[in-house]
């Protein structure tokens, strides 16, 4: 493993830089849309709108890739993001503000499709674990960010302006790496699209996007103040990344599919909390769920998909297509009912996802 480590250090500091910052950008999402609503005078659907605009951006990033991979790498996806973060720390009014959101989105989802399959190529049988671990440190970034808001005054144009000066530095550092692993070697298994699991990517993520885009939101909703709905988001960010590091110790060693069904069962339980007991605690537990949401589910994908460059942008769509969508159905229809009305549908949802994978168990097999 150090050997590894050593060979491919370019890929894992360009890869482990860029996904902090993804982090960052992502959770700023959640603390930045109630200052937003109050002062563009947005309604619910309209806040949802910028949570799911993100998701848009990443579509199309991943979109590209699909049909241009092998000919984009790191330092493409960096341009997109600092063009998005300094569109949204420069924007004069709230159509601009969700253009740089569209276009943060397609340097995310760039990233996701560049970093994802390389950093599992390059490491061979503990690939699963290297992922887990590359996509913790996105947990870094979404802990912080949410704090660092507040100490900027809760003052979304200096955060975002603080997001892309970091992307520049990260830009001028990472040189050609991740260049390495593009294609695979030797026989390639041929693309073979898998809808069950697909459908499962797509459900989990549109969720784990809801926690942390409109989560800050409904927690202020069931009575908690802005400043202390932002604290609870970079909790949750906190077990989130505990639960990524976990993974980096069991993950090559447990069918992932397993792993993904603990995650949606336990969610379904830590919402159920939420919408009845203790929205706070309930939901910072639900990071430790989400944060195994996508490396189970990418990792099935994969062993069931094929290794075709095609399969991880269409694995990343999947998941996307339901980042875009439910934040823009389960905002307006959590605010319909009740205070805590976007934790009861939550957890009616997972409830459902959690009886479908137990059923699926057998057949998601790697």
């Amino acid at each position: 493993m150090k050997d590894l480590i050593r060979a491919h250090a370019g890929l894992l500091f360009a890869g482990v830089a860029t996904f902090v910052m993804m982090g960052a950008g992502q959770a700023l999402f959640g603390p930045a849309l109630p200052v937003y609503v109050r002062d563009f005078a947005l309604s619910e659907g309209e806040a949802g709108l910028f949570v799911a605009l993100l998701w848009v951006g990443c579509f199309l990033g991943v979109g590209l890739m699909y049909f241009r991979g092998a000919s984009i790498g790191p330092r493409h996806a960096l341009v997109a993001m600092i063009l998005g973060a300094g569109g949204m720390a420069a924007s004069p009014g709230w159509g601009l503000t969700l253009a740089g959101g569209v276009v943060f989105g397609i340097g995310y989802g760039m990233a996701t499709a560049v970093f994802n399959p390389r950093v599992m190529r390059a490491f061979g049988a503990t690939g699963p674990s290297m992922l887990s671990l590359l996509n913790a440190t996105f947990g870094v970034g979404a802990i912080a960010a949410p704090l660092v808001f507040v100490w900027l005054g809760s003052d979304p144009v200096r955060a975002f302006g603080t997001v892309a000066v970091a992307l520049m530095v990260i830009w001028v550092l990472a040189g050609p790496a991740g260049r390495e692993g593009v294609a695979p070697h030797g026989a390639v298994k041929p693309f073979r699209p898998h809808w069950g699991i697909l459908a499962f990517g797509a459900v989990a993520i549109g969720l784990e996007a809801s926690l942390a885009g409109l989560g800050p939101t409904a927690l202020i909703r069931a009575g908690e103040a802005e400043a202390r709905a932002s604290e609870l988001l970079s909790a949750f960010f906190v077990v989130f990344l505990l639960a990524r590091v976990a993974l980096i110790f069991i993950a090559h060693r447990v069918q992932p599919f397993v792993l993904f069904t603990v995650a949606v069962g336990s969610a379904a339980v830590f919402a159920l909390g939420a919408a009845l007991l203790a929205p706070g605690p309930f939901f910072v537990a639900m990071g430790a769920s989400t944060g195994v949401f996508f490396p189970g589910f990418y990792v099935t994908a994969a062993g069931k998909m094929g290794e075709d460059t095609r399969v991880p942008p269409t694995i990343v769509a999947s998941g996307l297509v339901g980042a875009i969508t439910a934040p823009l159905i389960l905002a307006p229809l959590g605010a319909s009912l009740g205070d805590r009305g976007f934790f009861v549908l939550v957890a009616g949802i997972l409830a459902a996802v959690s009886l479908a994978a137990i059923v699926s168990l057998r057949r998601m097999r790697v």
